[in-house]
């Protein structure tokens, strides 16, 4: 296990509400992957409703 190759690059993954990317490997060789999430709807501000 001494030998180990170097890991290959993996591109960035990309979906409809998320990416991932290849993160680099710790000291015990293993390599995870991050995955950043983009919102699935938009929040808008709260606003009292008008007086009749």
């Amino acid at each position: 296990m001494s030998d180990q190759k170097p890991v290959d690059k993996v591109p960035e993954g990309q979906a409809r509400f998320f990416k991932t990317r290849q993160m680099e490997p710790n000291e015990k060789g293993f390599v995870g992957f991050e995955t950043v999430w983009e919102p699935f709807q938009k929040e808008v501000e709260y606003e009292t409703p008008k007086r009749p």
